[in-house]
């Protein structure tokens, strides 16, 4: 028998931690400090956009946050910071998902670039870009592991932004 197109062998051990994607996981919270640290470093915005700049961030800072922990607790005991699916994973589609579909990573990238306005540094700005392209990465690869274990996905993907709400 062919021990390599087994169904046994197709599936993921959940101690396999970086076959359900830990290396995503080992690398989002040095980046998410860095980019937190980085808000406070460097040269800054100038003065004539320093308070505004000020008001944007102290926002867009509390509702990203707002959006992470509505997503986090949405998913209650299911929540993991794997982005491979495995056997006990649901498809979340309203509340918080409704929004964006994955609202953990959208908060936390819409936090990080408010935290960097509000402390009107330069160096956090870019670092916050850094983290969405890093979040943007990891929730493409969620996204075909997404697909392949649940059919609708592909249905609420055009329905529903990636990560943040109403613009991407």
């Amino acid at each position: 028998m062919d021990r390599a197109n087994t169904d046994e062998d197709r599936v993921t051990p959940p101690d396999d931690v970086w076959a359900r994607g830990g290396g995503w996981v080992l690398a989002q919270f040095p980046l998410t400090a860095l980019a937190l640290f980085a808000a406070r470093l460097g040269p800054t915005l100038p003065q004539v956009v320093a308070v505004p700049a000020r008001w944007v961030g102290a926002g867009l800072f509390l509702s990203g946050g707002a959006l992470f922990l509505a997503g986090a607790l949405a998913m209650g005991s299911k929540l993991t910071p794997f982005p491979k699916p495995d056997q006990e994973t649901q498809l979340f589609q309203t509340g918080p998902f409704g929004l964006a579909r994955h609202p953990i990573y959208g908060g936390g990238v819409i936090a990080v670039a408010g935290w960097a306005l509000f402390n009107g540094a330069w160096v956090g700005l870019l670092a916050a870009a850094g983290l969405a392209v890093f979040f943007d990465a990891k929730a493409r690869l969620e996204e075909r592991w997404l697909s392949a274990k649940f059919p609708e996905y592909g249905r609420y993907r055009r329905r529903v932004r990636k990560l943040i709400p109403f613009i991407y």
